[in-house]
């Protein structure tokens, strides 16, 4: 039986950071379509970035349709007309259009039915967060909008995981051929089933060079896949070259490591160039938690922030993430992920030695780890059916049951 929910959403978001925003808010909106049927209009301001990760988007059309979801330019002022449907999400604390807001007004004022109202903040790992999330806010309006915080625990907005995710990702890791396959398809040549493979996307930090150096004097066979972007400006003495002037598809080879430049992918994509790496380095937000459903190893590269409050956010993540692991594994994953992102390089080989050295996707304790992780962050339900329940529960619908997503 479907479950009773409002059927009409509007979410809009501004891209911040090129791809973390938005890459949220599109894997949201495809799968409140494609799980409960629910029509979603999303509303974006930046479509060049938007393109990135969904080629086949038209950047010159206002309205277009995508996966079941219609993708609106959200302009200034808003040239597309917008209908108040049941539910509406501000991402990340962005201000709505003056006309959204002015469209609420007038149904309030004329006691007709206004849309639950939702601020869809970013993930957090720190403790306050349970005490925030769903906390009322009254508007100047009159109206309230509720603050909804995805976290890792039960209390939290939870996380976003779409409900075949974790079958599609064992599926495509028991067979080597999978990831090989998609190496050829993303033009990468060279790469044999038994070299390492490590992908990176992440902001400038000298860390990163320090890795490639040591990997290039390795004893073994190391593949760095880096898109075009941020990473590379890491790189311009290592490569002795601009970053603007390196292009998708080029190699570099320094000793026992390959350079490979990554053409852009869409969202599937990427997914799968996370299951098919054997370490992964990511930033922001969509990546950071795709990087965990891939049930390998990685480093965050978290998006800094003053008085380097952004590792408090670190910190908080990894206190939950390593409180299973052994203690020595889990101070050097810690010691790891705080020193490449605080560009300790020193410290960012010792502990990568360290971890190397008892081999975190190998052995037992992190193998086990890797793997349950993603289930226990879960804690039973995902994003998509928490905000589905907590609307249910402002609009006296009732509560539904989504199956546990399992391994």
């Amino acid at each position: 039986m479907k479950p009773i929910i409002a059927s009409r959403w509007d979410i809009f978001c501004q891209v911040v950071d090129n791809f973390g925003d938005i890459g949220v808010t599109w894997r949201l909106a495809k799968q409140l379509h494609r799980e409960y049927g629910i029509h979603v209009t999303l509303w974006v301001d930046c479509l060049a970035s938007f393109a990135h990760i969904l080629p086949a988007l038209d950047c010159k059309l206002s309205s277009q349709h995508f996966d079941g979801v219609t993708i609106k330019l959200w302009d200034t002022p808003l040239s597309l007309e917008y209908q108040a449907g049941d539910v509406l999400i501000e991402a990340f604390a962005c201000e709505l259009p003056d006309a959204v807001k002015n469209e609420l007004s007038r149904l309030n004022a004329a006691n007709k039915p206004v849309p639950v109202w939702l601020n869809l903040e970013y993930l957090c790992a720190e403790a306050w967060v349970d005490g925030c999330h769903g906390l009322p806010s009254m508007q100047a309006n009159g109206l309230t909008k509720h603050f909804f915080f995805p976290g890792f625990s039960e209390k939290s907005g939870g996380l976003i995981c779409e409900q075949d995710l974790f079958a599609e990702r064992d599926a495509w890791q028991v067979d080597q051929n999978n990831k090989l396959n998609l190496f050829s398809q993303l033009g990468l040549t060279g790469i044999d089933a038994n070299d390492t493979v490590i992908s990176v996307f992440s902001y400038e930090t000298p860390a990163l060079a320090a890795l490639c150096e040591m990997w290039q004097q390795g004893s073994h066979k190391t593949h760095a896949l880096i898109p075009k972007g941020r990473s590379l400006n890491s790189l311009t003495t290592l490569l002795n070259c601009d970053a603007q002037d390196i292009m998708p598809g080029q190699q570099f080879s320094l000793g026992n490591l390959t350079i490979h430049i990554l053409p852009m992918t869409d969202q599937q994509g990427y997914d799968r160039l996370l299951w098919s790496a054997d370490f992964n380095i990511v930033r922001g937000e969509d990546s950071f938690l795709r990087a965990q459903w891939a049930a390998k190893p990685f480093i965050w590269h978290i998006y800094p922030q003053e008085d380097d409050y952004h590792l408090v956010k670190l910190r908080a993540f990894l206190e939950i993430y390593c409180d299973n692991l052994a203690p020595e594994l889990a101070n050097h994953w810690s010691e790891l992920n705080i020193a490449f992102n605080t560009g300790e390089s020193n410290s960012v080989l010792r502990h990568w030695k360290k971890l190397n050295s008892v081999d975190l996707s190998l052995s037992q304790d992190g193998q086990h780890h890797l793997k349950q992780w993603p289930i226990d962050a879960l804690n039973d339900a995902d994003l998509a059916t928490r905000l589905i329940n907590f609307v249910n529960s402002k609009s006296s619908r009732a509560k539904i049951e989504k199956p546990k997503i399992g391994i």
